[in-house]
């Protein structure tokens, strides 16, 4: 399909679907999303100056940061702060806007201009090799909307068409070729959570396979529906809390408490004044209670995968390096595994 089919065929969707979001237009076409958006008058390819790119995002404000995946989206209002690079990442990271970045997942940037309800929205979107989003940045009101465009100015690349390729997920390894016995003492022996990353890929073990492997107190399967019992139970007794969610390219990171929590239209929703979650509770394959040892004692987590082992979301209690975990979140989890069991 060319660029000009793409935008009638669009034209026809929007007009028997009036507010149809980008990505469920992409889907009824075929397409990516990205080349949906590359296909779009109005909107402007940047330069893959990634890095340069998220230094100029302070400027722009309070803006919505967006960042998702097929089973869950995970929405934060805030400044972005400066961005600080790490080994093999970047960190954008304060109260508010909180992300691990791996440019490594980002293949193409752009600005894109669009209408709702009659007015004109501005957002920076960023797309993986297959042309499905790793980030979205959308201007707010309040926004410094010159900033955004001294932006677009500065990084504007010439229009041409995306390129765009399937990403296969690497198969796990058989579980007879993973040392369990070995992933289980080096489990054992964690002293910080982001040593758990390192572990896996040591021992060659996906995640979700590493929690079937160990068991035993350190992993266990729990019935999805803890999720829902979980969210309801931290907003009711305000336990503060950190939930996780990834794209091939951007873990978007809130912490503090959740209030208002609501089901709506087959999604789990958290819709409070900065921070949004929505889950498809119907992805959801698999739940489990994770925990890892560290320096201050056991941190745990609860875990969901979808059908392919892919994470969709982490949850933990909110807290800092050098402070244990919270006993509140402890009895939180304990509660609500109780109470669906």
């Amino acid at each position: 399909m060319n660029e000009i089919e793409i935008r009638q065929q669009l034209e026809a969707i929007r007009a028997a679907e009036p507010g149809i979001r980008a990505r469920d237009a992409a889907l009824r076409l075929g397409i990516s999303e990205g080349e949906l958006v590359s296909s779009t008058p109005g909107n402007t390819r940047l330069r893959p100056d990634f890095a340069s790119i998220l230094g100029e995002l302070p400027a722009l404000g309070e803006v919505l940061a967006i960042t998702r995946n097929e089973a869950a989206v995970h929405e934060k209002r805030g400044i972005y702060p400066a961005p600080e690079p790490e080994e093999g990442s970047i960190l954008v990271h304060s109260r508010d806007i909180d992300l691990r970045v791996f440019l490594h997942g980002w293949a193409s940037a752009f600005a894109v201009r669009d209408e709702a309800r009659g007015k004109p929205r501005h957002s920076l979107q960023f797309f993986d090799g297959a042309g499905d989003a790793v980030h979205k940045i959308w201007l707010e009101e309040s926004s410094d909307l010159a900033a955004f465009e001294r932006l677009v100015e500065r990084f504007a690349s010439p229009a041409e068409r995306l390129e765009v390729r399937p990403i296969e997920a690497r198969p796990n390894r058989p579980d007879e070729e993973i040392d369990a016995a070995g992933l289980r003492a080096a489990w054992e022996a964690l002293t910080d959570t982001h040593e758990f990353f390192g572990m896996l890929k040591r021992f060659g073990a996906g995640r979700l396979q590493a929690l079937r492997l160990v068991g035993g107190g350190l992993a266990q399967r729990v019935p999805n529906a803890i999720t829902s019992a979980l969210l309801h139970h931290v907003a009711a007794k305000e336990v503060p809390i950190m939930v996780f969610v990834g794209s091939r390219g951007v873990i978007q990171i809130h912490s503090g408490p959740v209030r208002r929590v609501a089901a709506k239209g087959g999604w789990l929703n958290v819709l409070d004044h900065g921070f949004n979650l929505h889950l498809r509770e119907d992805l959801v394959a698999e739940s489990w209670i994770v925990r890892k040892p560290t320096a201050d004692g056991f941190v745990t987590s609860l875990e969901l995968f979808d059908a392919k082992g892919e994470v969709i979301a982490l949850f933990f209690g909110e807290r800092k390096p050098g402070i244990p975990e919270a006993e509140s979140w402890r009895q939180a989890l304990a509660h609500v595994e109780r109470s669906v069991s």
